[in-house]
């Protein structure tokens, strides 16, 4: 039996009075979810663990089945892994976001949606003014890109940019951690030390970047400025098994996905990623290419993870309309192609189908509740579950798990 996990970021959610008091997956009743959980058998899922935040660094990571409390580092570290950037034993690496202020709070996350030739100028830029034998800036795809720290500290406390939309920057700023400096990291700068280096480095961005060509232009375009950095998430080399090693049913595998964070996680979880081209983590994203790489991946892989960041952006910009085609297109265009293909396929293949957490349009931040989970292959012994939806996997065979259960739940089935 091969195992394909397809997760929509974000996907899951909360009921919103204008659909009716529905929730978005319930309203947007979603045909081949929908026939999945007919077919197969649901549960919910509690994808973050206790004292963790509600990240997809997180999630992702706890999906698969690893103990965070060994090897979690934060979204740095991951996301280095897939950019190619060789992390050193005494680097703190840091997920950078370009974001856009306005009025001195965080409009955007994202940088106005900037374009990943227009942030490459931009750090490239920052590089030359800011970068010294300390710090400097390593470019990722569209807003996402990361800040290396030699000998910094991960003993500080930084905010995520999607969970703070229109606060005050200023009240935002990195702080060190009150507990005591970690003895094994004695050759490391302190955390005060590492959170000043930050917000001086925050401060000078936005200096630079307010008078840079590209957002002068986007101003009289009338577009959002991409104006100031933003570190958040920092942490060391990681140390993870890979699947291999912990499941005997996984010779090989690949992760699909245009996130550098899940490309990260797949790295150092032994898969292969597989590049599609015009996968952008938006809703414009090629899905009819993901859902092709991911048909051909199983005709040489046991375990394949395709992600699709599209409903988790559509959920940080509080655009109901947009989510709802967001799901309907992860419905019609990932989910019902691969059913097709698999049920055409020699040896048999288990499908799951989950978010990693919810991010409720009305909120637009993470949030740590419970997300609905279906397991579906031919033969499978169907609950009473009749849609894909947070009410309705409530009822399902599985129940509620943790994390850690996923994972052996899923590749128990043979």
């Amino acid at each position: 039996m091969k195992h394909i996990i397809l997760l929509g970021d974000g996907m899951a959610d909360n009921k919103v009075a204008c659909l009716g008091n529905k929730t978005l997956l319930e309203y947007a009743h979603p045909e081949y979810m929908n026939r999945l959980a007919r077919e197969g058998k649901c549960g919910m899922l509690k994808t973050i663990p206790n004292s963790f935040p509600p990240g997809s660094e997180v999630a992702n990571t706890a999906i698969l089945g690893y103990d965070l409390n060994k090897v979690y580092e934060g979204r740095g570290p991951l996301e280095a892994a897939s950019v190619g950037y060789d992390m050193a034993d005494d680097d703190l690496a840091l997920r950078c976001n370009i974001i856009t202020l306005e009025d001195d709070k965080i409009i955007t996350h994202n940088g106005g949606n900037i374009t990943t030739n227009e942030a490459e100028e931009l750090i490239d830029y920052l590089n030359y003014h800011l970068a010294d034998e300390r710090v400097k800036f390593v470019k990722g795809i569209q807003y996402r890109h990361l800040l290396i720290i030699k000998g910094g500290n991960k003993n500080i406390e930084c905010a995520p940019p999607h969970d703070h939309p229109g606060e005050d920057w200023k009240y935002l700023i990195v702080k060190a951690k009150t507990k005591q400096e970690d003895p094994k990291v004695s050759n490391r700068i302190s955390a005060q030390e590492t959170a000043d280096i930050i917000n001086n480095l925050i401060i000078k961005s936005q200096e630079l970047l307010s008078k840079h060509p590209i957002n002068i232009n986007r101003e009289k375009e009338g577009r959002r400025q991409a104006n100031s950095i933003w570190p958040w998430s920092g942490g060391y080399r990681p140390c993870m098994q890979t699947l291999q090693s912990q499941y005997k049913e996984i010779n090989s595998g690949s992760v699909i996905s245009a996130v550098d964070l899940i490309k990260g996680i797949g790295h150092y979880a032994g898969l292969s990623i597989i590049e599609v081209e015009g996968a952008t983590g938006l809703t414009n994203t090629n899905y009819e290419g993901k859902a092709q790489a991911a048909i051909e991946a199983l005709k040489k892989d046991d375990f394949v993870f395709v992600h699709v960041e599209a409903t988790d952006e559509a959920g940080h910009d509080g655009d109901i309309q947009l989510k709802l085609k967001a799901i309907d297109y992860f419905d019609k265009r990932i989910v019902k192609p691969i059913i097709q293909a698999v049920e055409q396929m020699r040896e048999p293949v288990c499908i799951a189908v989950l978010p990693d957490h919810p991010t409720p349009v009305e909120k637009r931040i993470h949030v740590n509740e419970p997300v609905p989970f279906v397991i579906w292959h031919n033969g499978i012994t169907a609950d009473r579950v009749q849609n894909y939806d947070e009410e309705s996997c409530i009822n399902g065979s599985f129940g509620l798990l943790d994390a850690s259960e996923f994972m052996k739940e899923f590749m128990k089935i043979k």
